[in-house]
C-alpha cells in the first residue's frame, strides 16, 4: 500500500497512525507542489512544467527560498514516474490517496490522478469532505486539513476509502483540463471538488489592508494576514505579491527588498 499525501505535516501524522495500526503499512509520499497557485497550462508537457518552474523562479527570486525551484526538492513528476513503476512490477500494489476539505489537497488530487487512470480499481480516495472528528480534548472539529486530526482519529478515517470510479477517472480529468488552460493564478475550492479560479492578484486588496501607517517588517504583515483572513496562500506568494505592489509604488519601504525580515513597508506618507 502507498500513501499519498500534500503537506509535510501529513507524512507526519499519518506516520504515527501507521504506528498505530498495522493495517495502514505502508509507505507515505508526499506530492510537494502547490497546484492550487501558478501557472497550469499544458502542465503535462515539457513545455508546461517549465514554464511552471520559471514562474516558481521569479516568485521565489531574492526572497527566503531564493533557488529553491531547482535545488530538486520539488520533483513530482520524478514521483509519478516513481508510482507507476511501482504499479507495474506489483500488481498487487495500491494507491490511497488522502485529501481534507482545502484548495491545496483537492488540487494535488486532480493533478495526481489524472495520470493514473489506466490503474482504476487501483486507486483509492479518502476525501475528508464535512467530516466531523474528536481533537485531542474530545471535542468534535471538522478539520480543514489532514495534519490537524489526532493520528488515532486515523484508524475511523480508513474506513472511508474507496476505489476512484471509472466514471471519476473519465469526468474529473476533463474538468481538471479545463482548469489548466485558463490561464488564471489562483484556485479556490467552492465546496465538494468545485474548484473555482481567480487572477494573480486574488489576495491583493485583502492583503493591503495589514499594512498600517507605522514601519512593520514584511514577515508581520504577512504572518497577520495568514492568520486572520478568510483566503489564505503561502507565506512565499504572499511576499512575492508584496514586492509585486512595492514595485507598483504603493508603500512606503525601508530595508533590501528580499527576505521577509530584511524590509519593512507603511501606508504612503501624505504629501
Amino acid at each position: 500500500m502507498i500513501h499519498i499525501v500534500h503537506n509535510a505535516a501529513d507524512v507526519d501524522v499519518l506516520q504515527k497512525a501507521i504506528e498505530l495500526d498495522e493495517t495502514l503499512a505502508g509507505d507515505v509520499i508526499q506530492v510537494k507542489d502547490d497546484y492550487a497557485v501558478g501557472p497550469l497550462q499544458d502542465i503535462y508537457t515539457a513545455e508546461g512544467i517549465e514554464n511552471r518552474k520559471q514562474w516558481q523562479r521569479d516568485v521565489l527570486a531574492g526572497g527566503d527560498y531564493d533557488g529553491a525551484a531547482d535545488s530538486g526538492e520539488v520533483d513530482d513528476q520524478k514521483t509519478v514516474a516513481e508510482l507507476v513503476e511501482r504499479l507495474n512490477s506489483n500488481p498487487d500494489e495500491v494507491i490511497w490517496i488522502w485529501a481534507a476539505q482545502n484548495k491545496h489537497d483537492v488540487c494535488s488530487y486532480y493533478w495526481l490522478m489524472s495520470q493514473l487512470k489506466e490503474y482504476q480499481g487501483r486507486i483509492f480516495i479518502l476525501y475528508l469532505n464535512n467530516l466531523p472528528f474528536l481533537n485531542e480534548k474530545g471535542n468534535i472539529f471538522y478539520p480543514a486539513w489532514l495534519s490537524e486530526i489526532p493520528a488515532k482519529e486515523f484508524l475511523k478515517a480508513k474506513k472511508l476509502a474507496r476505489e476512484i470510479t471509472l466514471s471519476e477517472f473519465e469526468v474529473d480529468p476533463d474538468e481538471w483540463m479545463k482548469i489548466c488552460q485558463e490561464a488564471r493564478g489562483v484556485r479556490l475550492l467552492e465546496g465538494g471538488k468545485k474548484l473555482i479560479q481567480q487572477d494573480y492578484d486574488f489576495y491583493d486588496a485583502e492583503l493591503k489592508k495589514f499594512v498600517t501607517p507605522d514601519w512593520q517588517k514584511a514577515s508581520k504583515v504577512i504572518h497577520q494576514f495568514l492568520s486572520k483572513a478568510k483566503h489564505t496562500t503561502g507565506d512565499m506568494y504572499l511576499l512575492w505579491r508584496l514586492k509585486t505592489m512595492l514595485a507598483m509604488d504603493l508603500f512606503d519601504v525601508q530595508g533590501n527588498v528580499g527576505k521577509m525580515k530584511d524590509f519593512e513597508v507603511k501606508l504612503k506618507t501624505a504629501n
